[in-house]
């Protein structure tokens, strides 16, 4: 494996730490799996109160330091956190919420005014107004809303339907280089569920019983607007993942190849020997940023990183990442074949994962990114 030779630690998720048994041969495919340690993370964790303590005296302050957020971004909003520190501390690296505290209540309000106007600019118009690839393109979200994260009874409702449907066609239609591509609906439903949380005061483990009904129309109104305008800032970034090719993702996913050929040569020789193509398996990954692969509480925890890294967080950052979960999965992959192994990364047994093992694929991720991002003949 890989060692990061400043710090001279191992950085190893090559095998799950378990009892002796179960490292030799992975957790048996299909089953719960409880996802690496958090021992392996960089020194002790910072107690949540003190780490609390920065994220208000950040906030507090006449403009907020973006660097000094960064840093506390990066490494998670404490679960003790009250839910408005994630959906502030997203808002303002994603440049969406101004930095200086006397700006934010008018920077919102101009913003939401602006949504509003783009909804009777662009949704509001007659169906005879629109042209055919425009009914083509509400057709298609049309399809997709429905099989949006099921894990959350509201997204199934017809007025978040509602929601997304505006938002993702509104975004599709004001940037046409890449208009609509299926996956675009699973990446707005992050910042629904942190801003509703917010709203709400409630955790976003909370919300999945919750009846939107419940949820009063203005509270609404400004979460929508505020999920399309942090979800056109981080597309803004990436946004050659979606025009035509895709050359953004066919990059990451040629790169997630040479890393792993470096850092688990017996893995990628398996994989290639039976006929599997990275492409086939790492594509939804780099599409949908492992949201499929990740309950949502992980995939928020991930997303804390993701946007404190701005522009490379979706992009490059993202791939060192993947390339530590599939390297976690190597034992129980070297024994399976083509169809084996197709069949078990379609649904990977993460269910029972928790923020915490997360933070540790982030560890190793940086650890990898240290050793190969600067120095890319490493790869060679």
């Amino acid at each position: 494996m890989w060692s990061d030779p400043s710090a001279g630690r191992s950085a190893s998720l090559a095998a799950p730490p378990s009892s002796s048994a179960q490292a030799a041969s992975g957790p048996t495919p299909g089953t719960s799996d409880p996802g690496p340690s958090s021992s392996s993370s960089s020194g002790p964790p910072k107690k949540p109160l003190v780490k609390l303590q920065r994220f208000g005296a950040c906030f507090a302050k006449e403009a907020v330091d973006l660097n000094e957020l960064r840093e506390l971004l990066w490494s998670g909003v404490p679960d003790e956190a009250d839910p408005s520190v994630r959906a502030k501390a997203w808002q303002l690296m994603l440049g969406y919420l101004p930095v200086h505290v006397e700006r934010q209540v008018t920077g919102l309000s101009k913003k939401r005014r602006e949504y509003r106007e783009l909804v009777k600019d662009y949704f509001e118009r007659s169906p005879e107004m629109r042209s055919d690839n425009e009914n083509q393109i509400l057709r298609q979200i049309r399809v997709d809303i429905p099989r949006t994260n099921p894990g959350f009874k509201f997204f199934g409702d017809a007025v978040m339907h509602g929601i997304m449907e505006r938002t993702l066609f509104i975004w599709a239609l004001r940037n046409p280089a890449s208009g609509y591509v299926q996956g675009i609906n699973d990446l707005i439903t992050p910042f629904l569920v942190v801003f509703l949380a917010s709203y709400l005061n409630k955790r976003d483990e909370d919300l999945h019983e919750l009846e939107i009904s419940e949820v009063p129309s203005e509270v609404l109104e400004h979460i929508e607007a505020d999920a399309y305008w942090c979800l056109s800032k981080m597309l803004a970034d990436i946004q050659d993942h979606y025009t035509f090719g895709q050359p953004g993702i066919q990059r990451m996913v040629l790169r997630l190849k040479e890393i792993v050929k470096r850092i688990d040569e017996a893995l990628y020789d398996h994989l290639t020997n039976n006929g599997l193509e990275f492409l086939q398996f790492s594509f939804r990954w780099m599409n949908c940023f492992l949201m499929r692969e990740f309950p949502m509480r992980c995939v928020i925890r991930l997303w804390d990183t993701y946007i404190a890294e701005q522009a490379s967080g979706f992009s490059n950052f993202h791939v060192y990442v993947c390339a530590v979960f599939l390297v976690y999965w190597a034992p129980q992959l070297k024994m399976m074949d083509f169809q084996q192994m197709m069949l078990f990364m379609q649904k990977f047994p993460t269910e029972q994962w928790r923020p915490q093992q997360i933070e540790t694929l982030l560890a190793e991720a940086y650890v990898l990114k240290s050793l190969f991002h600067s120095s890319p003949k490493h790869l060679s």
